[in-house]
């Protein structure tokens, strides 16, 4: 939990709300605040299983699981190269393409990129992506370094922003409709959630301020429409080679067409995240939920 990423507050939530979960159903539990003599902790505590709570940078990415099938620790959730790949949010949309998963068209932009061919020739590219677009970072998480540009003007402040957080930029075409997200566990999938933010955007003051985002739980979807939007997050799922707890993020326009967004690999475990909320739509509570991810990774240990 914890760590060092412009996450670490979010992880902390995260991490303590496992905590209690895991202590509430009577396992020996201790909590580790990811830094630098991360495995000096590991190996001190001489712990049996890592469930890793660790959003953005270090633990996402694939960087802790790494560290942890070095030393032979069995951990939650997906594996080193899924890890990497669904951090990788322009990655992962080329593989969804390669795999026919609807997601909205896109382009990206590295550093180096921008410099080569410079700003009046990049803003050219604006009009082919459509009036409105959403920028950004390429591997940041809690919709940090977001902007929603709805004309060319703010298109280079945009991406300057975004480029703060990350050295590639995503530009996205904005999808207008119904914000879902389906959570997965264990390879099955939970009941279908909308989120309806009253700013209109789900920003990270939307997701983590309460009163701020109402939430449909579940979805209301006709029967078709909804083993549908399923169908699509567990083919993303595992096209990206996941395994364990995920968050598929999916948009659903006008005309009932989804398009999937991202594949968070460490969804968040606080009081307001939505993992959770799937959950107990699906009548598992909170402790259960917590306990089934655990034992999961008993079934994938590390070597």
């Amino acid at each position: 939990m914890g760590g060092m990423s412009t996450e670490r507050g979010i992880s902390l939530r995260s991490g303590q709300a496992v905590y209690d979960a895991l202590i509430q159903k009577g396992y020996s539990v201790i909590k580790i605040d990811v830094g630098k003599d991360v495995y000096e902790q590991l190996t001190k505590e001489k712990i049996d299983i890592a469930f890793i709570a660790l959003h953005g940078k270090y633990g996402e990415d694939g960087a802790i699981q790494g560290l942890l099938e070095i030393i032979g620790i069995p951990y939650t959730g997906s594996g080193v190269l899924s890890s990497a790949v669904c951090a990788n949010k322009v990655l992962a949309k080329k593989i969804f393409m390669l795999n026919k998963i609807p997601t909205p068209a896109f382009m990206s932009l590295g550093v180096q990129e921008l410099k080569n061919m410079g700003v009046k020739s990049f803003m050219s590219g604006f009009k082919a992506h459509g009036s409105s677009l959403i920028v950004k970072p390429n591997s940041q998480g809690s919709t940090i370094g977001v902007t929603v540009v709805k004309n060319k003007s703010d298109l280079a402040k945009a991406v300057k922003k975004a480029f703060r957080y990350d050295d590639t930029v995503l530009i996205e075409r904005f999808v207008k409709g119904r914000e879902l997200t389906v959570g997965i566990l264990n390879g099955r999938a939970l009941p279908v959630i909308e989120i309806r933010p009253k700013s209109g955007i789900y920003d990270f003051k939307a997701k983590y301020t309460k009163g701020m985002t109402e939430y449909i739980a579940p979805a209301l979807l006709p029967k078709t429409l909804e083993k549908k939007v399923n169908s699509i997050a567990l083919k993303a799922f595992n096209n990206l080679g996941c395994r364990g707890a995920a968050r598929v993020d999916i948009m659903l326009d006008y005309k009932n067409r989804p398009y999937v967004l991202e594949v968070n690999t460490i969804p968040g475990m606080t009081e307001m995240s939505l993992l959770p909320k799937a959950a107990l739509c699906a009548g598992i509570s909170f402790p259960e939920m917590v306990e089934e991810i655990l034992l999961g990774a008993i079934k994938h240990p590390s070597p």
